[in-house]
């Protein structure tokens, strides 16, 4: 089985370049950060967002699935699917702060990793490279600067009809590199392997081709 880890810091374009690439090459995209977004949001319905020792007795309560219909993936929650329920600012803050939790990342480690194993994968997320797949066969570290992606997530935004400030999004992407970079377990860093992709000055079709092209050169 191909391996693929991305990582690279949140708003870096991750999901959307890894699973366009994932399907021009047929392998199977797994959104790891979906994950930790769908524990989050179980947390946000129970009220405990925020308190490390309710989440972790929450963790026996709860499972978390991700589903291929047509080779698009869905995540459920205890059967329910929630892929439409995780993509609000308030869960992801939740999704970086119940990553810092390790017991967290235990529960959903051996899902992402039997996933790989049986299949050719690209992943994303934080410490994929680093921790879930140490051994995958192309590691990339995709980034781009602060304000390039609070610009694309501000234009996400808006696009939805969101009422939302620049300054507020561009905060958020601050803060949420900050927590994912400086958390004791798995923080967010590139591993020795990794080729860094910066993607600032790429659209999107260029991002993806450079993707691509890295992995084609690198099994």
């Amino acid at each position: 089985m191909i391996n693929v880890a991305i990582d690279g810091p949140a708003g870096a374009g991750k999901s959307t370049v890894a699973k366009a690439a994932a399907k021009k090459l047929g392998y199977i995209y797994v959104d790891t950060g979906a994950l930790y977004r769908t524990v989050a949001l179980a947390a946000q319905r129970k009220g405990i967002l925020g308190k490390t020792d309710e989440i972790i007795e929450m963790l026996s309560d709860i499972k978390v699935e991700l589903k291929y219909i047509d080779g698009v993936q869905s995540v459920l929650l205890n059967g329910e699917d929630v892929s439409s329920f995780i993509r609000t600012p308030e869960i992801s803050m939740g999704a970086s702060a119940v990553s810092a939790i390790p017991k967290v990342r235990e529960f959903l480690l051996d899902l992402q990793r039997d996933i790989a194993k049986n299949n050719n994968v690209i992943m994303d997320g934080r410490d994929i490279a680093t921790v879930v797949l140490p051994n995958a066969d192309v590691k990339i570290f995709l980034f781009a600067s602060p304000e390039c992606r609070a610009k694309r997530r501000y234009d996400e935004l808006i696009a939805k009809g969101e009422s939302v400030m620049f300054e507020d999004v561009l905060a958020d992407v601050n803060q949420r590199d900050y927590q994912d970079s400086h958390r004791e377990i798995a923080p967010l860093k590139p591993s020795e392997e990794s080729v860094l992709l910066d993607t600032s000055e790429l659209n999107l079709e260029e991002s993806i081709a450079a993707i691509i092209k890295i992995v084609k050169e690198n099994v």
